[in-house]
C-alpha cells in the first residue's frame, strides 16, 4: 500500500482522520469565475435554475443547471451531467462548451438538462470527495449522505421529465495514483491493488443495458478529436473487460453511480485522459461536445 500522510494503514479512518483531511485542502481556482460567469449568457429557450446550495457555504456554492424555459412533450428529453468528480476538469468545461457553442443548434429537436458542476467544492480544492470525505459517484441513493448526489437526483426527479439519454461527463488524470487511490486506500483501511490509467479515451456502458451501437457511435466521433484508449494485455481497461473498442460496462445503478440515477435508455459515462502527451486541455473539451453531439444524433435516427 502506497504510504499518506493521513491515518494509520490497514485501519480506516474516524472522524478525526476525516477532519484532518479535510482541513488539509485549499481553493485552488474559482467556481464563480470558471462556472458560474460563464453562464451568465444561454442561448435562446434556456434558463439557469438553481436547484439547493452546498451546505459547507451556500453564498459561494450554488448548484445550478441549464434547463429549457418550457419542456415539449413531444421531444424527448436528454440529461447531461458533469462534474460529479470536481478536479475532473473537462467533465465541467466540457458542459459549459456544449452550452454555449451548440446547445442552441440541437434545441429544437430536444429538451435538454444539463448540470454542469454537480461538486463545486471538489472543483475548487480539485478533489474527487466531497468535504465529509465521500466520493459523490458512489452515493446516488436515497437520503444519500451526499448532498451534492441528493440535491441533484432531487432536482432531476422535480422535473418529471422521462429521460431517453443520460451522458455523464468524467476524465481520468495521473492525480488518480498521485492522491485519490492512496486516499481511498487509507481512508478505507484496505489495500489499492488498481494502478492502471489508461492513455486515451472510453466510455462506461450500463452492464444491464449497454446499447453497444449507441457507444461505438459516440467512440466514432471521438477518434476524430482524440485517441481512444486501448485494452491492457489482459483485453480490460481499468480492470473491466473491454465489450467493444473503447467501451467497457459497470453497473450503475448497484454501484449507486450518477448515470444509474435515471431511467433512460441510452447511457454513458464518459472519460477522457488529459495527462496524455497527445491531449490537451481543449481537445479534452471537445472530446466531451463530440459525444454529447453524437450521441444526440444516434438517438435522433433511433426515434
Amino acid at each position: 500500500m502506497q504510504a499518506y500522510p493521513i491515518g494509520s494503514p490497514g485501519v480506516p479512518w474516524g472522524d478525526d482522520e476525516k477532519l484532518q483531511w479535510r482541513n488539509a485542502q485549499s481553493i485552488k481556482r474559482s467556481y464563480k469565475e470558471e462556472v458560474l460567469d460563464k453562464l451568465a449568457l444561454l442561448p435562446a429557450g434556456y434558463k439557469l435554475q438553481q436547484y439547493g446550495a452546498l451546505p459547507y457555504n451556500e453564498s459561494r456554492y450554488p448548484l445550478n443547471a441549464v434547463v429549457p424555459q418550457q419542456f415539449d412533450t413531444n421531444k424527448p428529453s436528454v440529461l447531461v451531467t458533469g462534474g460529479v468528480h470536481g478536479y475532473e476538469t473537462s467533465g465541467v468545461q466540457g458542459a459549459i462548451k456544449f452550452v454555449l457553442e451548440k446547445l442552441s443548434t440541437v434545441s429544437s429537436e430536444f429538451n435538454i438538462v444539463v448540470v454542469p458542476c454537480v461538486s463545486p467544492w471538489g472543483y475548487e480544492t480539485i478533489n474527487r470527495w466531497n468535504p465529509l470525505a465521500i466520493d459523490p459517484n458512489r452515493s446516488f441513493y436515497p437520503d444519500s449522505p451526499a448532498t451534492e448526489s441528493r440535491l441533484v437526483m432531487d432536482f432531476v426527479a422535480s422535473l418529471d421529465v422521462e429521460f431517453v439519454m443520460h451522458i455523464d461527463l468524467h476524465e481520468t488524470t495521473d492525480t488518480d495514483n498521485s492522491e485519490f487511490r492512496p486516499a481511498l486506500a487509507a481512508r478505507d483501511g484496505i489495500t489499492q491493488n488498481n494502478w492502471n490509467i489508461p492513455d486515451g479515451f472510453y466510455l462506461v456502458a450500463d452492464t444491464p443495458n449497454p446499447q453497444l451501437a449507441f457507444q461505438q457511435a459516440m467512440i466514432e466521433a471521438v477518434e476524430r478529436v482524440t485517441h481512444i484508449a486501448p485494452p491492457d494485455d489482459r483485453g480490460q481497461i481499468i480492470g473491466a473487460d473491454v465489450v467493444s473498442n473503447g467501451v467497457i460496462c459497470y453497473d450503475k445503478k448497484s454501484l449507486f453511480l450518477c448515470a444509474g440515477m435515471t431511467n433512460a435508455l441510452y447511457v454513458t459515462t464518459t472519460e477522457v485522459y488529459p495527462d496524455s502527451a497527445n491531449a490537451t486541455a481543449d481537445n479534452c473539451n471537445d472530446a466531451q461536445v463530440a459525444t454529447i453531439l453524437a450521441g444526440l444524433a444516434y438517438i435522433s435516427k433511433a426515434n
